[in-house]
């Protein structure tokens, strides 16, 4: 399981509310990618620097979720290329559900 941390530069003339609208019409094509297990859309405190953390069942499908294309796009928008970080997912503590989860070669499983 791969986490994937993007950061980019945020439009510093828009109010968090016009952040948050724009970042929702992003929804429909993420809802469309198949390997994108989830998205946490972020937001720094000083509202100088967006992203967002993904979790993608490989490096590859992350790869392809922000491919050249994505890349440059956030350029435009942004003056800067985006910054990308990827993370092996060892284990995932949910307080909400009372679970944790392993990953292990790419299976998740249930520990508690």
């Amino acid at each position: 399981m791969i986490l994937e941390l993007v950061l980019f530069k945020s439009p510093q003339d828009k109010s968090r509310s016009e952040i948050l609208e724009d970042a929702k019409h992003t929804l429909a094509r993420w809802r469309a990618n198949p390997d994108l297990l989830r998205k946490h859309y972020l937001l720094s405190e000083d509202g100088l620097e967006g992203g967002g953390v993904y979790l993608w069942p490989s490096r590859e499908a992350a790869e392809k979720g922000h491919d050249a294309a994505w890349r440059e796009s956030v350029k435009s928008r942004t003056g800067a290329e985006p910054v990308i970080r990827y993370f092996d997912l060892l284990m995932l503590l949910d307080n909400e559900k009372g679970s944790v989860t392993e990953f292990v070669e790419g299976k998740a499983r249930q520990v508690a």
